[in-house]
């Protein structure tokens, strides 16, 4: 079984109870279990989510000949998990992201009550001359929109459109098995309007 359990830890990154249990529910079988955590990782992130993520790395980026660049800052819990090869290349690939596609947020939370409130009088205004009974479902759709292009958690992620940038997350921290946080970030771009930024 401990060599069932360390093959398992190596091929998920999974905490040693959880193996331990999907090993169980899997009968020994290994494959089998790597699935169960697998069918498990958005709960198991969740759960982790609720946990101190105060270690980390400040990642950066420079892009086109230093016309752009970014800082972001990931935190996860541990000295040992911010020198994980995963969590940088996570790290990278969200300075990268960042570059690309110039986020404002990193989740909608962080968007101020009034900015929020103005932005869904401008989507009103573009849409009402639309019916009544239409009016919410579009402004919600044309809300959805306005979060994905200005939250990095809605994006989709650009390597692999399929996926939002929350998705990716939340599976190297079922991955991992600690929590990751994607803190805060800063995205300079040479010659750009303070004022717009």
């Amino acid at each position: 079984m401990l060599d069932a359990i360390k093959k398992l830890r190596e091929k998920t990154q999974a905490g040693i109870m959880d193996c331990k249990k999907a090993l169980k529910e899997a009968t020994g079988n290994v494959e089998k279990a790597i699935e169960i955590l697998r069918k498990k990782g958005i709960k198991l992130a969740s759960l982790k989510s609720s946990r101190a993520a105060k270690d980390g790395r400040v990642e950066s980026y420079i892009h086109m000949n230093g016309k752009i660049g970014v800082l972001v800052e990931v935190n996860c819990e541990t000295d040992f998990v911010a020198r994980n090869e995963e969590f940088k290349r996570f790290a990278k690939d969200i300075s990268m992201q960042i570059a690309a596609t110039k986020p404002k947020y990193v989740k909608r939370e962080d968007i101020l009550e009034n900015t929020l409130e103005k932005e869904k009088e401008i989507l009103a205004a573009t849409i009402k001359n639309k019916p009544k009974e239409a009016l919410d479902k579009i402004l919600a759709g044309k809300l959805e929109k306005f979060y994905e292009e200005t939250c990095l958690l809605d994006q989709p992620f650009v390597k692999d459109p399929k996926i939002k940038v929350k998705e990716l997350l939340q599976s190297l921290i079922a991955k991992i098995g600690e929590n990751i946080v994607i803190r805060r970030f800063v995205r300079y771009q040479l010659g750009e309007d303070e004022s717009k930024v």
